[in-house]
């Protein structure tokens, strides 16, 4: 059975022309261009209401936005172990175990040391309150480290006796200070410890469901991106995953070398709390030059404490060394190693991603720069 052509006048139901009249090619055309109107039309209609709900929903959810790139990361920079797991352990039980299994290990990563933190952070400050009850009624005594210091000991000893060796001027110090913005500034850092943990929680809820869905997820991606933009979207997509893997070998399998490296020399040195201060220098070295912070922190708390200024000056020479070989030679090589990234658009990525989205742009930061880097490279090449 023949079909009736809808854009032909001169056709019967049995689709054969009308004998006696002609067919005109003008209206067939002119009937077509509007068909095509009619559908190019819908098309953008479809896609401006798909991107109206797609900014709807990222408006939605923009509070949890860094959770879910969060995520995201810990579910990248983790795939591949977890893949090799997986094989190893195949079994239908695993499909959840080995996801709880990941999630909590990476959990356990960010709040091991965190908890530690806590821990000394809260002894150290029952000492302080005991120190401030003891300043109130006897004062503070001049440190002995003032007297091994090379230059302007007698001027530190002479405004340590004048505003802390009295205990009413002491008093008066500490009673100037606002116990009502104290209070305040307490309750404000305790609502953002609790958001933050809300939003920690989330990230750690995506990387579990993007690690037990993740096969899906990757298909779906990849799907969507030949359909959108074709082979080349897949590779930007490539390239980013690169660029994160690079990223958190570099940053954090580093910043963790250097507080090794660091704690070390802590302990060798009688610095207080070696490990704990191996943490911190670990997690500030994950910033390029930052460890030095730290490292500065340490010899001075190794100069109060025991007046050791040669130990306190091998200890910042040695932190030196340590980070300029780690960010100059190690962090360059495995960042842009991975992506072919040169040092240069290594360092800007990592800063300016590090100011402008804070510590996610250390990861989000290089990846940008990768995709730019690449595109570079593309539009740059000559053709003939």
């Amino acid at each position: 059975m023949t079909m009736t052509d809808p854009y032909n006048a001169d056709q019967d139901q049995a689709g054969t022309p009308m004998p006696g009249r002609r067919v005109d090619p003008a209206s067939t055309m002119q009937t077509f261009r509007s068909f095509s109107a009619t559908q190019r039309t819908q098309r953008m209609a479809r896609a401006g209401l798909a991107l109206f709900f797609v900014l709807l929903a990222l408006y939605t959810v923009r509070g949890f936005l860094p959770s879910l790139i969060w995520g995201c990361i810990f579910a990248i920079a983790s795939w591949p172990l977890y893949v090799r797991a997986r094989t190893r352990w195949h079994s239908r039980a695993h499909r959840t175990l080995l996801p709880v299994v990941f999630t909590l290990a990476i959990a356990l990563i960010f709040l091991g040391p965190l908890a530690l933190f806590g821990l000394e952070a809260g002894r150290e400050a029952e000492s302080v309150l005991r120190l401030l009850n003891d300043a109130r009624h006897s004062g503070i005594p001049l440190p002995p480290w003032v007297s091994h210091l090379p230059y302007g000991r007698q001027t530190v000893e002479a405004w340590w006796n004048d505003h802390l060796k009295n205990p009413a001027d002491v008093s008066a110090l500490l009673g100037s200070m606002n116990i009502g913005q104290s209070m305040k500034v307490t309750q404000q850092l305790g609502s953002q410890v609790l958001h933050r943990v809300l939003l920690f929680t989330f990230a750690i809820l995506t990387l579990f469901f993007l690690l037990k869905d993740g096969d899906s997820v990757i298909r779906q991606s990849l799907n969507v991106s030949r359909r959108a933009f074709g082979k080349r979207g897949e590779r930007i997509a490539l390239q980013i995953i690169a660029s994160v893997h690079g990223s958190v070998s570099g940053l954090v399998l580093v910043g963790i070398g250097e507080g090794m490296l660091m704690g070390l020399a802590y302990l060798v040195a009688g610095a207080p709390h070696p490990f704990l201060f191996g943490v911190i220098t670990a997690i500030a070295a994950m910033i390029p030059f930052c460890a030095l912070i730290a490292i500065s922190a340490v010899a001075l708390m190794l100069v109060i404490n025991t007046g050791a200024v040669l130990t306190a000056i091998a200890i910042i020479l040695f932190g030196i060394a340590v980070i300029l070989l780690a960010d100059h030679l190690v962090r360059p090589a495995l960042i842009g190693g991975s992506t072919q990234l040169p040092f240069l658009w290594v360092l800007t990525g990592i800063l300016g991603g590090a100011e402008s989205w804070n510590l996610l742009g250390l990861f989000v930061g290089p990846a940008i720069m990768a995709v730019l880097h690449m595109l570079w490279l593309n539009w740059s090449r000559a053709r003939y």
